[in-house]
This record gives C-alpha cells, sequence and structure tokens, in this order.
C-alpha cells in the first residue's frame, strides 16, 4: 500500500526546497504547498490549511515570516488543532533559537497528542548568499545593526538534513534538536571570510537600528518583516544564542559544517558573482 505523502509547509522556503528534494531523492512521497500551489496554503487564510493537510501523515512546518512575530503561536495552536483532526501523525516544526514567541510555538507542539520533532536553529548560513544580505555582499559592503556579538551561524543544508532524519526515523520522535554551527563568528568576521574566499574587498558596516529600519522603509520592505529584524537584532541578538550546540551530530552523528565549508560550496556555486548573478536576474 502506498504511504500517504509527507506535507512540505513553505516549498520555496530555505530549508523547504532543500527538504523536499531530500525527501523526494530518497523515494518519499510529498506534497509541497505554497499560496501559489493547488491545494495552496496561506498562513493567512485559514480555510486554505485543512485542504493542504487532508491525505498526509506528515509534515514539515515553516512559519512565515518567523515564529517570533506576534501571533504566531496562535497560528500553530489552529494548525495543530486542525491537523490533529485530519489524522496527521507527525509534525517537524522549524523554529528559532532565542525567540520567546517560538518556544511558546514549540510548547502547543509538544502538548498536541501529535509525535513530534522541534528543531531550533541559529541565524542561517545562507543569508549571506540567499537572502536580504546577499545584495550588500555582491555590492562591497554590507550594512547592518549588529556589533560584536557572535553567533555560531548554521548551515541550512544541515536544517534540512535533521528534518529530514525527523520526518523518517521513528527511533528520534518527540526530540527537540537545538541546531548550530560549529564555530561561532560574528558577521564582521563571517564578511572577512567571504571577502577572502571571493578575492575582493567586502566591507562591514555597522549602523544604529532605527536608521536599518527607515532605510527597509525607503526600500518598501514589509512592516511584518521590518518588525522581525528590530525584534532580532535588537532583542534576540544579545548573546543568548552564542553557545555552540549539538543538534546536527545529535539528530546525525555527525558534525555540524563550519562556516569556511559554507563559503567554498557558495563560492563553487557562484552565489558571490556578480556576473552570474546578473544573469539570473
Amino acid at each position: 500500500m502506498k504511504q500517504n505523502p509527507i506535507l512540505i509547509i513553505g516549498k520555496n522556503g530555505k530549508t523547504g526546497a532543500r527538504v523536499n528534494q531530500r525527501l523526494q531523492a530518497l523515494g518519499y512521497d510529498t506534497r509541497p504547498v505554497s499560496r501559489s500551489t493547488s491545494p495552496a496554503f496561506d498562513w493567512e487564510d485559514t480555510a486554505t490549511w485543512q485542504p493542504a493537510i487532508a491525505g498526509t501523515r506528515a509534515a514539515y512546518v515553516t512559519y512565515q515570516p518567523d515564529l517570533a512575530v506576534p501571533g504566531a503561536d496562535a497560528a500553530i495552536k489552529e494548525f495543530v488543532r486542525i491537523a490533529a483532526n485530519a489524522g496527521l501523525e507527525h509534525i517537524v516544526l522549524l523554529s528559532g533559537r532565542g525567540e520567546a514567541g517560538a518556544e511558546r510555538a514549540e510548547q502547543i507542539l509538544m502538548h498536541s497528542g501529535i509525535t513530534w520533532n522541534v528543531v531550533r536553529a541559529n541565524w542561517f548560513m545562507q543569508n549571506f548568499s540567499e537572502s536580504f544580505m546577499l545584495d550588500g555582499i555582491l555590492a562591497g559592503e554590507l550594512v547592518l545593526p549588529a556589533g560584536d556579538t557572535i553567533e555560531p551561524f548554521i548551515d541550512v543544508d544541515d536544517i534540512a538534513d535533521v528534518a529530514v532524519a525527523a520526518l523518517t526515523e521513528p527511533d528520534l520522535r518527540n526530540r527537540l534538536f537545538e541546531v548550530s554551527g560549529p564555530r561561532a563568528l560574528t558577521f564582521a568576521q563571517c564578511v572577512e571570510e567571504i571577502a577572502e574566499a571571493i578575492g575582493r574587498p567586502v566591507k562591514y558596516t555597522r549602523v544604529p537600528v532605527d536608521d536599518y529600519i527607515i532605510a527597509l522603509q525607503e526600500q518598501g520592505v514589509p512592516e511584518d518583516l521590518q518588525w522581525l529584524l528590530r525584534e532580532l537584532f535588537t532583542v534576540v541578538f544579545d548573546g543568548r544564542n552564542s553557545k555552540v550546540m549539538p543538534g546536527v551530530e545529535q539528530a546525525l552523528g555527525r558534525p555540524a559544517t563550519d562556516f569556511s565549508s559554507y563559503v567554498q560550496k557558495t563560492l563553487a556555486a557562484g552565489a558571490w558573482d556578480p556576473l552570474i548573478q546578473k544573469k539570473t536576474a
């Protein structure tokens, strides 16, 4: 009998796309969903949730824009209720380290009666190559409101590997995996390593958070993302997440990927090559 598919919420996200790709490569049926799929899934439209869940057996859940935003825990509570009623058996939730809202959402899942895993992650290494920091790297100056706080950045490929293990290995169920990279760095140190690898100067400039938010407003960045970035840089990024955590090794039996390894594979893929980026823009 063919097993029911695994639901992937956030099919186009950094982790969702990778989790989906890995599961399919292993021979699992998946149902990757977003606002543009059929069935669709939209966190802002609860009417889309049950049709997306129906007939699936497990789910990888990412909440947009982040579990730290106000109201995220209420959304997770309603999602879990609908999922339980639909017969979903297992949920793997992507969470964030040091975020009060995320921890409330985790507790809701843990006490839901559904088997669960939580993958609680640090800042993604891929923010330097696939997200809002890429333009700064390409332009030769990354401007952020972050000082000398160190962060053990996590490779998204490691997150995806942990999530796939949690979805497919019953022995790992009902466990929280707090995942980080093996080395804590400042943003300036990360930029220095990237600049050395790409062979051209990249400057790191720290600005006051209010100036940073004003710049986001001028760029038309959505208000919820402005709120989130202020929260992350002023509240969460205070050193609380500086400790290296063993979640990758606990789940996979191998060390987490070092930032230098991420830099080398990203360099090889051409993500920081302005000519390649111009062609794909």
